[in-house]
């Protein structure tokens, strides 16, 4: 339970004593891979080992800490599908974040996310005025534009996380994803964008509230020449990633019928409904947004 009495749906975990070295000593092993390549870190142990039942994934959270300083941080052994490794990939190439994970057969050990869970954000400044709250809009509207250019769904406010950045003056906001199993998944366009769960409301109307459509669609401009910019520094690597997609079955038929005559009407492009896989789909939606030829003719 949180502090205030509400379930979270974690739960502790125990072990058998003569298993729990063993599995401690793997499961610091795994973080040293994680976050230092192997590299041996002492003065570390496993604070607590949490089980959440809620959700496909089925995460283990693993709490590290270190004993000289009793500092702490998290990782989570998930099960592994195509959609969540793509997903992190695409947010490592596309987005201002960098992801680190592992993945081994079924099983994918992913780090941390630094943040505060959106829901959790909205519900603590509930009837108070959020400091700076421009900067969140504009950055709602740039997260928004995220998710649809690399066809990223259920983004609702408990899939994401609010990190706050003190600025020399002021205070800045910035929105990472925590759970990408609903990459190029969902069939209907609008799962792909925030704005559109009842869950983000808040942020829509604080976004309508501060900003003019006008305003809106220059800082939607900023983010796809962004976009444009990360795409380019690693081209090889995410044409690597898209030509794999274009060949795997990461969604269903209906799903994919559905997503291009959506996009179709979206972008009145009918080559979309050529498509045959939501990796199709998802290079024709980047090239329609960000204006880029990803695959030469010759090349596809």
């Amino acid at each position: 339970m949180d502090e205030n009495g509400n379930d979270t749906f974690w739960n502790a975990v125990l072990f058998d004593q003569y298993e729990i070295e063993n599995i401690n000593r793997e499961l610091i092993n795994l973080y040293q891979m994680l976050t230092a390549d192997g590299s041996p870190l002492i003065y570390l142990k496993v604070g607590s080992i949490d089980y959440c039942s809620y959700g496909n994934s089925k995460p283990f959270r693993i709490k590290i800490v270190n004993e000289i300083n009793d500092n702490h941080d998290y990782f989570y052994v998930k099960k592994a599908d195509a959609s969540r490794v793509y997903g992190l990939e695409l947010e490592d190439i596309f987005s201002p974040n960098k992801m680190a994970y592992i993945v081994n057969d079924d099983t994918l050990v992913e780090e941390h996310v630094v943040g505060i869970p959106c829901d959790e954000f909205i519900k603590k400044h509930e009837g108070k005025k959020v400091e700076n709250r421009l900067r969140l809009a504009k950055e709602f509207v740039k997260f928004n534009e995220r998710c649809f250019v690399r066809l990223l769904g259920d983004m609702r406010a408990y899939n994401f996380v609010v990190e706050i950045h003190q600025d020399f003056d002021n205070i800045q906001y910035r929105l990472r994803a925590m759970d990408f199993d609903q990459q190029s998944y969902e069939g209907r366009k609008n799962m792909y964008l925030p704005q559109f769960y009842k869950d983000n409301i808040i942020l829509v109307q604080l976004a309508q509230e501060l900003m003019s459509i006008e305003t809106a669609e220059q800082y939607v401009k900023q983010e796809q020449a962004a976009l444009k910019k990360r795409f380019m520094a690693g081209k090889q690597r995410a044409k690597s990633l898209l030509r794999r997609m274009k060949t795997d079955t990461i969604s269903t038929r209906e799903n994919v019928k559905q997503l291009r005559e959506d996009l179709a009407i979206f972008y009145n492009n009918d080559k979309f409904l050529t498509c045959r896989t939501m990796g199709d789909i998802l290079i024709l939606n980047i090239e329609c947004r960000l204006g880029i030829t990803i695959f030469d003719v010759l090349n596809k």
